[in-house]
């Protein structure tokens, strides 16, 4: 049985004006997103800066979305790194503090081989007894998780159980798939392709878009499994535009402009990160617009 099936939101991690984490703003979003239909938190990913976030605070984050999420929706922690050990370290703490499952992005930095990625994943699946789902994001880690070494690891460690696939190849996709029996539980991590997705076997979408339209991408999923094909790729192609504009700067930087226009007061992001252009915002705000997103 899946993680989750349907819209995970990627949240971001709200901050005040001096960096420092908003624990209130998180408790409220995720509140926010629960209501409005969503499926599962994914907390201190990619969209939640975990990259510049001190272990201390990475741990704190993760488990305050557990303790805010009560259990009404799986909490999945992004406990990846470039370091095995340190992925390993994570990867206990929040099986320690609740979480329900684990996000683990492929090494950055070191460009891994493919028998390197199978060790890596070996041991921190060994070191925990949560359900992992695997995260291959090349675009940013500079290193591809092949649907050969993910078929050899869902097929040899009991609780490798999906994979976010970010890579935007929709054939490596449906090749993992294949390669997989139809069984793992893959992850749209391309808001464009949640529907594609979900058409070869998808369990759902991993999604920065959710940040500013759960219900958008609730209904989307459920379109889709109710058969109802005409609405889910309205639903799809109408977000196509909003999506473009939430990854015209690199992520988070469009998504954390969007939900403060919109009053949700996340704050600002930490270095190396920096504000949207405003240019790029004042583009973003009408596409926003135009797609009935409520500004503040």
């Amino acid at each position: 049985m899946a993680l989750f099936k349907g819209a995970g939101v990627a949240i971001v991690t709200p901050m005040k004006n001096n960096e420092d984490v908003n624990f209130d703003k998180l408790e409220e979003i995720i509140n926010w997103q629960i209501e409005e239909g969503t499926d599962s938190i994914i907390i201190a990913g990619t969209t939640g800066e975990a990259s510049t976030l001190t272990m201390e605070e990475h741990r704190q984050v993760i488990k305050a979305a557990v303790d805010f999420t009560k259990h009404r929706v799986p909490v999945i922690a992004g406990t990846g790194s470039n370091c095995t050990r340190t992925a390993i370290q994570l990867s206990q703490e929040a099986e320690e503090d609740g979480a329900d499952g684990l996000l683990i992005v492929t090494p950055y930095y070191n460009k891994a081989t493919q028998t390197g990625l199978v060790k890596h994943y070996s041991q921190i699946a060994d070191s925990t007894k949560l359900p992992i789902i695997m995260y291959n994001v090349p675009g940013r880690t500079g290193c591809n998780l092949l649907p050969d070494t993910v078929a050899t690891l869902f097929k040899t460690k009991e609780n490798i159980v999906g994979l976010k696939e970010a890579t935007g190849n929709m054939a490596q996709a449906s090749q993992t798939m294949y390669l997989t029996d139809g069984k793992l539980d893959m992850y749209s991590g391309e808001d464009g392709l949640v529907l594609p997705m979900l058409a070869i076997g998808g369990s759902g979408v991993i999604s920065v878009w959710s940040n500013v339209a759960p219900k958008k991408v609730h209904d989307l999923c459920e379109s889709f499994w109710n058969g109802d094909m005409e609405t889910a790729m309205k639903l799809q192609r109408e977000a196509l535009p909003l999506v473009d504009a939430l990854f015209s700067e690199v992520n988070p930087i469009p998504v954390k402009a969007a939900m403060n226009a919109m009053g949700l007061e996340v704050g600002p992001l930490r270095a190396p990160l920096c504000e949207m252009s405003e240019a790029n915002k004042a583009k973003m705000i009408q596409v926003m617009k135009d797609y009935g997103i409520k500004l503040a």
